[in-house]
């Protein structure tokens, strides 16, 4: 005797349309689909009810999965249940019984191949079930985005959402033929990202690409689209932006203009120059975050949760009396030292380094060159420079990780090359030496 799951499954894939006798009278109730509000985690089903040969009521009978539960999105999941839907009352139709042996109906099926109307479903589930639903480009988009959200931090967020609005901008005005997600291609694409580079810079062309090949990936992983061609499309090679450390006169007339002119922009920066912050941590620290009994300092740094940091003496002098703030201030606002400041992280960083380049840029007349970065650049400098008069060059380098808070000797050498902290000493004598 064949089993309701084997003779279901075994009629899914060998799939084809048969009658539905409307004028018999229905001895099943019409299967429905639990999607559990369209909770992944969790079993989906079709269930129904046949009447009972004994008692002639209908009863509620087992449930039927297949392999539906295997499919890791809720479209795939559903086209699935929509055809075992199909194809399950299409058997009813036809005389299946879970109270009898249905050996005869298989052959029967076998036998045959009856072309008819299906059952006219009362919902709204009728996707064909041998396509999968398509998406529109948007909706994919969308769809990646609302899985990514779960993984990255809001300003991530925002920079995939920027990105996807001007890819959706471009594609409107020069392809408009193009609706579905699955209609992308790497030409297109490399379209798009020499588009970006004609108006911006290798970098920016780059993280372009970046920030897409990590959306298209999820549509990847979620059977959206087949394969992600956008690994395929090679990096540009792009010079990087670099800061410059400021000199020694330069950095002392910036401070003692700033004492005059701005004091709450001094000691931003100074945050930056003796802590070693980037502008963005500096912007994150609220009052909470400084612990004024052993003089420290936790943050959120670039490539990790949390970090905790000394405040050196230097510093903390500058400070005012933390203890009469409101804990849950943020440590800087634009009028004031304490106080609230209802905007996104990034939004308080550019307006810090706007009023920079107004207060401080502008009046000593600096160079792109230089920026609030050159104050980190600046201090390092300082410091390793300082620690090499009595240490090797590896000793200076591990009490420097302590400080500027690196995570790795290798990522701390490539830093001090990059900022030319690392000069030799006078090699005069050995010129001298060749020409003797």
């Amino acid at each position: 005797m064949l089993s309701f799951n084997e003779l279901l499954t075994f009629e899914y894939e060998n799939e084809y349309e048969s009658a539905y006798d409307l004028s018999v009278k229905r001895n099943f109730s019409i299967p429905k689909i639990y999607s559990a509000n369209g909770d992944l985690s969790k079993r989906w089903y079709i269930y129904f009810s046949f009447r009972d040969p004994k008692n002639g009521k209908l009863e509620r009978q087992t449930p039927f999965y297949g392999n539906a539960n295997k499919y890791r999105t809720k479209e795939d999941r559903m086209s699935v249940l929509v055809t075992y839907r199909k194809v399950l009352l299409r058997l009813l139709g036809q005389g299946y019984s879970p109270y009898s042996d249905n050996i005869e109906l298989h052959k029967s099926l076998n036998a045959k191949n009856t072309v008819g109307i299906i059952y006219d479903l009362p919902d709204n589930n009728t996707t064909p079930p041998s396509e999968k639903p398509k998406m529109t480009v948007k909706e994919g988009f969308d769809f990646a985005i609302k899985l990514k959200e779960k993984l990255v931090s809001i300003n991530t967020k925002r920079d995939y959402e920027s990105k996807i609005k001007n890819f959706l901008k471009w594609l409107s005005i020069n392809h408009p033929e193009i609706k579905f997600i699955s209609e992308l291609n790497k030409k297109l694409v490399v379209e798009f990202l020499n588009d970006v580079l004609n108006r911006n810079s290798a970098r920016t062309r780059n993280n372009y690409k970046t920030d897409l090949s990590s959306i298209f990936q999820v549509l990847v992983d979620n059977e959206i689209i087949e394969q992600n061609f956008i690994k395929k499309i090679p990096k540009l090679k792009s010079i990087p932006e670099r800061n410059k450390t400021y000199s020694q006169d330069t950095q002392e007339e910036i401070f003692c203009y700033l004492e005059e002119n701005d004091p709450i922009l001094l000691l931003y920066i100074k945050f930056i120059s003796y802590n070693f912050l980037r502008p963005i941590e500096v912007c994150r620290i609220k009052v909470k975050d400084i612990d004024t009994k052993n003089k420290t300092i936790r943050f959120k740094a670039k490539n990790s949760p949390l970090k905790t940091k000394i405040i050196p003496e230097l510093l903390w002098t500058d400070l005012p009396d933390l203890n009469k703030l409101d804990k849950d201030a943020i440590l800087f606002t634009p009028d004031k030292i304490g106080g609230t400041w209802n905007t996104m992280v990034g939004n308080r960083r550019d307006y810090f380094s706007k009023r920079f380049k107004r207060i401080v840029k502008d009046h000593f007349k600096l160079g792109i060159e230089y920026g609030l970065y050159s104050f980190r650049h600046t201090y390092i400098t300082k410091v390793y420079r300082a620690l090499m008069r009595d240490s090797s060059p590896f000793e200076a380098k591990s009490k420097l990780m302590l400080i500027t808070g690196h995570s790795s000797m290798t990522a701390l050498e490539k830093y001090l090359r990059d900022i030319d902290a690392e000069l030799p000493e006078d090699y005069s004598t050995m010129l001298k030496n060749v020409y003797e």
